[in-house]
């Protein structure tokens, strides 16, 4: 399905000649899609996003691709900034709280490849707010199927069977770091952004099963 398109102001040029290396999956935490999409083309907000998918899968455009959105926001991932000039951001109609929507999920998958050709952007780069601003932002959240989409090669997929054995937190850090995790955050909130992604139900101290789905690292023994 094209896209609707319902631009916003709130846009620029990327900086630097920068073109799009990551997608960053958002939700929008607001009482409906219509209102989200209000609050995305306000100049006062100052913010925006390139695309909006509703839950019954309708999809807005806000901004072109080639243009800067106001999405991401401070913010760091493998070791680059200015996040927002180096990539494309997808809000979805969801409060945080609920399962995303079957039609809203097939949209997503239906958008993703498209902008993943377009520009060259490896799956492993499709991450989530929470994975580039730890510890300030926790979207898309516990609720989001991140499993669904990387098996269809849309996202990362959790690596490998066996961890480096004992769970250490230098060598959690540097495994993490090594998937993409460079945020200067502290150990508990590193650990926190992790699980979202990709064991959300999990909590306590860090253990060996935290390392895995980051996948395989030089640092395995």
């Amino acid at each position: 399905m094209e896209p609707l398109w319902h631009p916003s102001p709130n846009c620029g040029p990327r900086r630097d000649g920068l073109k799009p290396s990551i997608v960053v999956l958002h939700y929008t935490a607001m009482a409906s899609a219509e209102a989200a999409l209000k609050r995305l083309c306000l100049p006062e907000a100052e913010v925006s996003a390139h695309y909006l998918i509703g839950a019954d899968g309708t999809t807005w455009q806000m901004v072109r691709e080639e243009d800067r959105a106001w999405h991401a926001g401070a913010g760091e991932w493998r070791g680059l900034m200015d996040i927002n000039s180096r990539s494309i951001g997808i809000e979805l109609d969801n409060t945080g709280t609920t399962p995303f929507a079957e039609p809203q999920m097939a949209a997503l998958e239906e958008l993703l490849p498209a902008i993943l050709t377009r520009w060259d952007i490896s799956s492993e780069n499709v991450i989530g707010h929470s994975d580039m601003a730890p510890g300030r932002k926790i979207d898309p959240g516990p609720r989001f199927d991140w499993r669904r989409i990387a098996r269809q090669g849309l996202a990362k997929r959790g690596g490998c069977d066996d961890g480096p054995g004992d769970p250490s937190k230098q060598t959690f850090r540097a495994i993490a770091r090594d998937a993409g995790y460079t945020a200067d955050v502290d150990d508990e909130t590193l650990l926190t952004a992790v699980r979202l992604r990709y064991r959300p139900h999990a909590t306590g101290p860090l253990e060996s099963q935290d390392y895995t789905p980051l996948g395989p690292s030089a640092l395995w023994t």
